[in-house]
């Protein structure tokens, strides 16, 4: 199975730096794409106590796991970072493919596929990169869009939690001093100014709690009751979309917007939290957090469990998980619902198919985090958030307003009626003022003052969300009808080599394993050599012509085999499968025999590379102009310059050199030290790879 393997530290950041000095992108996100922040407008909202510059942040789940992951969100603009929720079982057997997003959105998978230990690390190389990227004045971030949160999620288990190995996880959350000291230590000579910033060591006092479909809802109370009274953290509890009730759930999933294949088991709904204990536990657990001095919240929503019946995912999985557009109808509806029983008591974090269009909506509601997965699943990838500030950024001009307080009172016009719910009088002289304010285009939070202020937007936010509830819920762009065209194929099958080129696996991929290379538009011989008494005879047969202008590779230490590039590649057979699959360590390489795959290395002035084609492994290396191809039974030498006239070596009556050809092209373009990739970035063989 394919493992997530992180890359060191300091090639990773010698990465990020030479990829925007040379192709104007990071991680292969393009520099346009960057968002650097709308100095006109405000966006920073509060979370637990922290400010952040903004309330979008990646959800807890294949966009927050690894340290490119993180540095790619917040390229796109996410400011509040939902990492990938961790627990004691590290050692997970998730089912290939686990991501479907042919339509809606279906997954079969959950927790951190990265040891606990490695997790911690990604996280803070992660954060460090973000302050190192800041601070070099080469994105030239606005100053109001500099805060940035990183908020933890944890699961699935009251003993889990309290295991020693998630305890030290955590610890080392809330003090990474010794990770950071470490890590500074590592950064390139070229790079070591950057090492006397000072990043943030509390890298999180905030945690969402992610648990079981079907975890006992006293167990969930315990977990947070240790969270907040043993361990001092802020907390957020991650509801499932079950709250609903099999009624009011099938209703509107099946029957409103017509998922009719989409069919939720009845178990699920037996074995989760109703919504009269989850009002229940939230009282009990709200009344201990305030006298604690704690934030506490819920986000909605976790995924929904559907059976798994649309043929994509294994069938070895019988229940799978609903995400996107549907999903975002059912999780308003708990939004509505829970506002209805708590007001604005408890602040509400979002994920439900959130997307460029819903985004403003979601921000008028007050809902903070509002964190996105499946969206950016889908074409574009994170260049995909750039869209979510250029749609807030037209919403809030369109209601004149220049704070997020001042978008919520002005984005439904329901700022009169919020006033009257608070029970300020129509002659009041501080409704004229926020009339003035209004018609004049002015912010209306500082018309109206800090206090009443307050309470005039949670007034607004529970007065939008109703108005919300009832708009998203008759949209018919959320039903199935316009959720059920599966992405274009055009009826050709994957090669080694040469496809559309359409580029479009490279930003679906969460941890940028997929990318681009130049091997030129040239010929590849085919080269047969025959044992004659004379010596070797040079026999070509042909030629494997490149026509495209580049090609599509994989990086196997980034890929875990999820399967979303193939459902957006316009050809069959998926590219993290026939596409060239490079590995960064020669034990990697030699672990799953029955993956075909290349592993490249310098050794002082030596060039090798390892090759497996059709489960047959081959090794070349190159130095001072010659090369040694070797495989099963034969070894022939010859040089760069001449080869016909240069061959020698040990081998049966006739040796195919084709696949040595193709290895020597590869080399040639992903060890050349003027391009940018994973592989030409790491050390020569005997130095550190820190």
């Amino acid at each position: 199975m394919a493992k997530l393997i992180p890359y060191p530290f300091a090639a990773l950041v010698n990465r990020a730096f030479r990829e925007l000095e040379q192709r104007q992108s990071i991680f292969d996100l393009p520099a346009r794409k960057f968002f650097a922040g709308l100095p006109d407008r405000d966006l920073e909202v509060a979370f637990h106590g922290h400010t952040a510059s903004s309330p979008l942040g990646p959800a807890a789940g294949p966009h927050t796991q690894m340290a490119q992951n993180i540095v790619l969100s917040w390229l796109g603009g996410c400011r509040i970072m939902e990492l990938k929720t961790v627990q004691i079982n590290d050692e997970l057997e998730i089912p290939r493919p686990c991501i479907d997003m042919r339509t809606v959105g279906l997954n079969a998978e959950w927790s951190q596929e990265l040891k606990l230990e490695e997790s911690l690390e990604e996280y803070v190389k992660g954060a460090m990169l973000i302050e190192m990227l800041e601070a070099s004045d080469e994105l030239q971030v606005d100053e109001s869009h500099g805060s940035t949160i990183y908020d933890m999620s944890v699961g699935y288990d009251l003993a889990g939690i309290k295991s020693e190995r998630v305890l030290e996880f955590i610890r080392g959350m809330t003090d990474a001093r010794p990770h950071v000291d470490r890590l500074r230590r590592q950064l390139p000579p070229e790079l070591e100014q950057l090492g006397d910033l000072d990043f943030p060591t509390r890298l999180s006092d905030t945690v969402t709690l992610s648990t079981f479909h079907g975890c006992p809802p006293d167990e969930i109370e315990q977990i947070i009751e240790f969270l907040l009274t043993e361990l001092t953290l802020n907390c957020v509890i991650k509801f499932n979309p079950m709250l609903l009730g099999p009624v009011d759930g099938r209703r509107l999933l099946n029957e409103r917007l017509g998922y009719d294949d989409l069919r939720v088991p009845d178990s699920a709904f037996e074995r989760d939290t109703t919504w009269e204990q989850a009002v229940e536990m939230m009282e009990r657990l709200g009344n201990t957090a305030e006298r604690l001095g704690l934030s506490l919240g819920v986000k909605f929503s976790n995924t929904l469990i559907v059976e798994n019946t649309h043929g994509f995912l294994p069938a070895s999985e019988p229940e799978v998980y609903l995400s996107g557009p549907p999903l975002h109808v059912l999780a308003m509806h708990l939004v509505g619902r829970f506002r209805q029983t708590f007001g604005d008591r408890f602040p509400i974090s979002f994920a439900a198919g959130i997307d460029r269009r819903n985004f403003p909506d979601a921000v008028a509601l007050g809902l903070v985090p509002i964190t996105v997965c499946t969206d950016l699943l889908k074409k574009g990838g994170y260049g995909r958030l750039h869209g979510y500030y250029a749609e807030l950024e037209r919403r809030m001009a369109e209601a004149e307003a220049t704070s997020i307080n001042d978008f919520i009172l002005r984005a439904y016009d329901r700022g009169e009626a919020a006033l009257d719910q608070i029970g300020i009088p129509a002659d009041d002289p501080v409704r004229e003022k926020i009339r003035r304010a209004k018609a004049a285009g002015s912010s209306l939070e500082k018309a109206a003052g800090e206090e009443l202020c307050r309470r005039w937007v949670s007034a607004a936010k529970l007065l939008n969300t109703e108005h919300y509830v009832g708009v998203v819920t008759r949209d018919s762009r959320y039903s199935k009808d316009r959720n059920s065209k599966s992405p274009r194929k055009i009826g050709r099958h994957l090669q080694l080599f040469d496809c559309i080129t359409c580029d479009l696996c490279v930003p679906v991929c969460p941890n940028d394993a997929n990318f681009t290379f130049d091997l030129g538009r040239e010929e590849i011989p085919i080269v047969k050599l025959e044992r004659r008494s004379s010596g070797w005879y040079w026999h070509r047969e042909g030629s494997l012509n490149l026509r495209e202008r580049h090609q599509i590779g994989n990086f196997a230490d980034f890929c875990n085999d999820c399967g979303n590039c193939d459902v957006f590649c316009p050809e069959d057979g998926g590219p993290y499968v026939m596409k060239p699959r490079f590995f960064r360590r020669l034990d990697d390489w030699r672990e799953p025999p029955q993956l075909d795959g290349f592993h490249l290395e310098r050794r002082g002035e030596r060039q090798v590379v390892s090759g497996r084609f059709d489960g047959r492994e081959y090794r070349l290396e190159a130095q001072a102009g010659e090369l040694r191809y070797s495989g099963e039974g034969f070894e022939i030498t010859f040089g760069e310059d001449d080869p016909p006239k240069s061959v020698a070596g040990d081998g049966p009556e006739v040796v195919d050199l084709t696949y040595g050809f193709i290895m020597d092209r590869l080399r040639r373009a992903l060890l050349d030290p003027e391009r940018v990739n994973y592989l030409n970035l790491l050390p020569v063989e005997g130095e550190s790879e820190s």
